[in-house]
């Protein structure tokens, strides 16, 4: 799995010239915007003026909502948090088996990241550490309450060993794909090394039956 901060896929841009927005409206029109900004030219380099004048409005009403930059971040990435996991928690009810589950949200997360040039994480853990850390203590509960259902799930179904470990694995993979997002700078090989860790993830734990799915997964999405 991905670093799970910056989204924009579900939610909706109003124009700021045509529509009247509540307080609350405008609190999440500005957390869009900033979302899209930071996504494809990274969080050190947008400025509040940016944001204002892709806006078509004043640097004041941002202010009026965020007392700075760094409260912008920490809020947009808990909404994009949030927002993420409950896209997970869908792709989890439509019942895939655990391996084709994996792949789901994997193409899931590159159509998020696929305009960023630098890991969201790699970004955060350089220029604000502090909002870093508490991503991180976020991510951690949330990814290892996923990866130990889907490996249980695995199990369940004949697809992962009877025999594993499940919060050892969860474990691994955990730190294993932070570390990979959190020292990768290129957002594209972060990717590229986010598939060859969840390819070797899934053979270290598969049966025989869990190979020829995984098998037949990486021929159906070869370059996620």
């Amino acid at each position: 799995m991905e670093t799970i901060f910056v989204f924009k896929v579900s939610i909706v841009l109003l124009s700021a010239e045509n529509q009247l927005f509540s307080g609350l409206q405008m609190k999440d029109k500005i957390i869009a915007k900033a979302t899209d900004m930071f996504l494809r030219l990274g969080f050190k380099s947008i400025t509040m003026d940016d944001i204002a004048g892709e806006m078509c409005i004043s640097k004041k009403t941002i202010y009026k909502y965020f007392i700075n930059k760094e409260v912008l971040i920490a809020e947009t990435t808990e909404t994009m948090h949030k927002s993420i996991y409950q896209i997970i928690e869908d792709i989890i009810a439509r019942d895939f088996n655990a391996i084709e589950e994996n792949f789901e949200i994997k193409k899931m997360f590159k159509g998020i990241f696929q305009f960023a040039e630098t890991s969201p994480l790699y970004q955060l853990k350089k220029h604000y550490p502090e909002i870093y850390h508490k991503v991180m203590s976020q991510e951690f509960e949330e990814c290892n309450r996923y990866m130990k259902h889907n490996i249980q799930k695995g199990i369940d179904q004949g697809l992962f060993r009877a025999d594993i470990d499940i919060d050892m694995y969860s474990k691994f993979h955990y730190i294993l794909t932070f570390s990979i997002n959190e020292n990768t700078k290129s957002e594209k090989e972060a990717q590229r090394l986010e598939h060859a860790a969840m390819e070797y993830h899934m053979r270290a734990m598969a049966t025989e039956k869990g190979i020829v799915e995984l098998e037949k997964q990486l021929l159906i999405n070869p370059n996620i």
